[in-house]
Order: C-alpha cells, then sequence, then structure tokens
C-alpha cells in the first residue's frame, strides 16, 4: 500500500498587500486615534462603528478605479443574502445608516468613526489593500457653513496629533467648478450628463495626478495618452488642444501648473496674461485672484458660478473664525478620486519635505481628504439628503509624524517580576499585584525559571524599564533587587569603568517599598 503523502505545512506569511501590527505600533496609533477623537468629540461629533460588511449595492460603485470588476472591491456572492463587500471606506456605510435609521437620528447628524477598509487593488510600496480611517460627517446639511466647519476642524486635528501651522495646508475646491469647465471645454452636456462620462473620467484622474506627473503628463493624458518610463502606455481622454487649455488653465488658476495655458504665479500678482482679467483688480488678495479667474474659466455655466460662488462663502467663512491662507487654500488642483463628490472638496496636504526612495527631498503629500455628497443618502431614499465630511489616513499621518520624529519613541514595557523559586509563585503575583494596583504596569514571569539569564533576555525583548529579582536570601532578609535595564543598557553602551561604578544599575530595597522605588526609578527614566 502506497504511503500517505506528507501534508504539506501551510507559509506563515502575511498575504500581499496586507500587514500585521504589533503592540508598540497599535499603541501608537491608539494614541493618535484618541488625540482626533477629543477634537471630533469638541466639534459635536458622536461616534459610530458599522459593520465591516455591506451589501455591494449599499456600497455602490464609486471608486476611482472602475475597469476592475467590483469597483475594486473584496466581495462574494451568497446564496441568500445575495453580493456581499467588504466596506472600501466608511462614507459608504455611512449613507446607509442615515437612510435606515432617519426617524430616529437628528438633522443634522454628525458623526465619526474609525477602523480599517479593504480596497481589491494592486499592492505596491506604502500601498495595502487594508488600511486605517478615522472619518467626521454631517449628514442633512446644506449650508457650505458645514464644508467650512469641516475644513477647519481638520485643521485643529492635525495640530492636535503634532503637525505644527506651516508643516500643513488645507486645499479647497469645488466640484461644481470643475463641472463648468467640462462645459467650456466642451465635454460636458448639463442636457446629457452620461455623454463623454468615460473622457471626463480620464480627465478627473489625470488632474489628479497633478502632483505625480506634472503639467506635461497630466497634458498627455487630456490628449492622446501617455507612455510612462517603463514603456506602458494610457490611453488619454482624447481632448483637442483648445479643450485641454481650458483644463490646465482650471488647474493652473490656483498656482499649481506652473505656467501653462496662461497661469501664472499667485505672489507676484500679475495676471495681465490671463484671460478676462480686466475683471481683477490690483492689489487683490491670492483668493481673490484665484476666484476670479475660476469665474472667467467657467464661463456661462450656471452650475460653475454657484461652485465658485461656494468656494467664496468657505473661504469668508474660515478667514472670519481665523483660519487664513496659512492654513487653508482654494486649489482647483484638487478633485478627489471617489465619485460620489457633488460639491466642495478638500484635501490636507504635508507640505515638509522628506527623503523620497531616490533618495531626493519630496513633500510628504497628502494626508486626509473629502468633500460633499449630496447623493449619496438618496440612493436609498430617493429624496435629496445633503452631507459632507472627511477622511484621514491614519497609516499616512502615523507615518509623517514618524518623519518628523514626533511620534516613534517607543512606549516602556511591563515592569518583569522575576521567579527565582517556582514554589514561591504567590509572593510574585502578590508583587504584581501591588504594582499595578499603583497603576504601573508590571508582569510575572511565566516561563522556565531554571535559566536566570533568560528571564533578563525576556525582559529586554519586552522592553521593560525594570526588573524585580527575589532569591531565598532577598526574602529572608525582606528585601528585593531592583535592576534598572534602561540604565543599564546606556552603562553598557557608552559608559566607562568609573561611571558605571558610581551609577549602579541594580539596588536593593525594602520588600515594603517596592511600589514606591519602581515609581522613582520609572519616573527617573522619563526625566
Amino acid at each position: 500500500m502506497a504511503k500517505d503523502k506528507k501534508q504539506r505545512r501551510p507559509k506563515a506569511e502575511t498575504p500581499k498587500g496586507f500587514r500585521d501590527y504589533f503592540g508598540a505600533d497599535l499603541a501608537e496609533r491608539n494614541r493618535m486615534l484618541a488625540q482626533i477623537a477629543d477634537v471630533y468629540h469638541l466639534y459635536g461629533f458622536d461616534p459610530l462603528e458599522t459593520s465591516a460588511v455591506e451589501t455591494l449595492e449599499a456600497l455602490g460603485k464609486y471608486l476611482p478605479d472602475v475597469d476592475r470588476p467590483h469597483a475594486g472591491v473584496f466581495a462574494w456572492d451568497e446564496p441568500e443574502s445575495g453580493w456581499l463587500a467588504l466596506r472600501y471606506d466608511l462614507t459608504a456605510p455611512l449613507a446607509r445608516v442615515a437612510a435606515q435609521f432617519r426617524q430616529e437620528l437628528p438633522t443634522p447628524y454628525r458623526r465619526y468613526a474609525m477602523g480599517p477598509v479593504w480596497r481589491n487593488e494592486k499592492p505596491g510600496p506604502g500601498r495595502y489593500r487594508q488600511f486605517y480611517q478615522c472619518d467626521a460627517d454631517t449628514v442633512g446639511a446644506a449650508s457650505v457653513a458645514a464644508d467650512a466647519e469641516i475644513v477647519a476642524m481638520l485643521a485643529d486635528v492635525l495640530e492636535a496629533v503634532g503637525i505644527p501651522r506651516g508643516d500643513y495646508i488645507c486645499r479647497v475646491n469645488n466640484r461644481k467648478v470643475l463641472n463648468g469647465v467640462m462645459e467650456a471645454a466642451g465635454v460636458l452636456d448639463p442636457a446629457d450628463p452620461e455623454k463623454w462620462a468615460h473622457e471626463r473620467g480620464i480627465v478627473l484622474r489625470a488632474i489628479d495626478k497633478l502632483d505625480r506627473l506634472g503639467p506635461d503628463g497630466v497634458r498627455a493624458l487630456l490628449g492622446e495618452g501617455r507612455r510612462d518610463e517603463s514603456g506602458d502606455f494610457t490611453k488619454g481622454a482624447g481632448l483637442s488642444g483648445a479643450q485641454a487649455d481650458v483644463v490646465m488653465a482650471f488647474m493652473g488658476a490656483g498656482g499649481m501648473a506652473g505656467t501653462q495655458a496662461g497661469a501664472v504665479d499667485l505672489l507676484t500678482d500679475d495676471a495681465t496674461d490671463y484671460p478676462g482679467s480686466a475683471t481683477m483688480e490690483r492689489g487683490a488678495t491670492p483668493q481673490d485672484v484665484v476666484l476670479a479667474r475660476l469665474r472667467d474659466l467657467v464661463g456661462a455655466s450656471e452650475t460653475g458660478r454657484q461652485g465658485v460662488d461656494e468656494l467664496e462663502q468657505i473661504a469668508a467663512l474660515l478667514d472670519t473664525q481665523g483660519y487664513g491662507t496659512d492654513r487653508a487654500v482654494i486649489e482647483p488642483s484638487v478633485v478627489r478620486g471617489l465619485g460620489y463628490y457633488t460639491g466642495p472638496v478638500f484635501e490636507a496636504e504635508l507640505t515638509f519635505e522628506i527623503a523620497g526612495e531616490d533618495g531626493r527631498p519630496r513633500q510628504f503629500g497628502s494626508v486626509a481628504g473629502g468633500g460633499r455628497y449630496d447623493d449619496l443618502v438618496k440612493r436609498f431614499t430617493g429624496q435629496a439628503v445633503p452631507a459632507t465630511g472627511v477622511s484621514i489616513g491614519v497609516d499616512r499621518l502615523l507615518a509623517a509624524l514618524r518623519e518628523t520624529g514626533r511620534v516613534g519613541r517607543r512606549a516602556a514595557g511591563p515592569v518583569v517580576v522575576t521567579v527565582m523559586d517556582r514554589a514561591r509563585m504567590a509572593d510574585y503575583q502578590a508583587m504584581v499585584r501591588e504594582l499595578r494596583a499603583a497603576g504601573i504596569r508590571a508582569e510575572a514571569y511565566l516561563g522556565n525559571p531554571k535559566n536566570f539569564g533568560n528571564q533578563l533576555k525576556y525582559a529586554d525583548k519586552r522592553e521593560s524599564p525594570v526588573a524585580v529579582i527575589q532569591g531565598e536570601d532577598e526574602a529572608a532578609r525582606g528585601v528585593v533587587q531592583l535592576k534598572d535595564l534602561v540604565l543599564g543598557a546606556k552603562i553598557a553602551a557608552d559608559a566607562s569603568l568609573e561611571e558605571w561604578k558610581s551609577q549602579p544599575a541594580q539596588r536593593e530595597v525594602p520588600r515594603g517599598a517596592l511600589v514606591a522605588e519602581v515609581r522613582r526609578l520609572l519616573e527617573g527614566q522619563v526625566g
């Protein structure tokens, strides 16, 4: 009889595009989430936790990568429930909740949510299929005051977590203005919104890549297409040169697209080469210049004019509340990739430089974004329900804080009470209980106690600040030994023999003074 083949062991590896988070990383994230939640709470938002799984129909098809099956979500078919999917953001589930519980919820409904989301996208460096988001939204408020409040709150959040003013900027645009520009460029017919929808999608994605591809790359995508460094060709929107000029001028209205198509440097206030410059007065502020340019670009489009009016109101509201152009600016190049935005859109960008993969300095980039989505709840109710909100990319924001050294200091592990005599485990557990009662994180060593060196190695791996030692002799004399592991490591690394003798890393203290002496050691380490 043939022998059964040996069962193959599974590979112990994380699936591609996913990652594991360990103690220190989670503690770091939780501290930051608590800081963000404090700001959201201060603004009057309430927490909400929704299911990670939604019906595919409820999620809708709003992701920017429209060519992928099910618009880039992880989905599966269940015989009884139909198609289900992991949520790709926290906004689509909110729309479902707002519709499902509309009779019970206050109007407007203000909520914040934190949790993982999943995207069935091709993973790459820094691009994961599961990541954490932190959202705040107002449902049921049509006033752009709600949008301005979200932008102000976003600025406050960034400062609360440790990004100082000057190291970030909140950029604001309006999809209505973009639609007006599309009308002016001849790729949007208000009487037939579906006409040229494919071309508009390419235009949107091209504008969204301005910071990565630059003006020349975007212009290529607006036209016939672009071939990248690897030789891959991306088909463009097929716009004519004149049509592309209108779109490039729109992006350049905020100074982000260089001097393409008449865009000028806002710092010079020189608008003489820009079409319609007679409508702008010398001495106007940069915000006024941007708005005037946008009015010229949207021309006769009613939608476009309405969008510019809303941007003007948002800028005024922010300025009145003390959020000047050092914190928030009108920037036409912001479009946001998700397809459900209907009005104001915004992004928070970190402006300090980091070293890129090629070693060259580059700006860190966007860490948050959002906007108005007045039609999302309407999908469920048939009635227009205005809504606006923001989503913070938690992992990216944490990475930014690490880059600037504002986080990244490893949190201390627990005090480890070593075990010299297995029969006296109750005594060691009593020490642990006293330390915990005093609010000091502590644990007794629960491995094999025979090798004391292994216990200290364990304490090192746990990044323990202090080890407590009590053998038979110490117990008989009513004392314990306290080993300062932080000082010990420092002395071993760079201290001279004389310094080592003058700063002993281990000392004997009365058993009754255990808690007080451990606390004193911990406070000294922090100092």
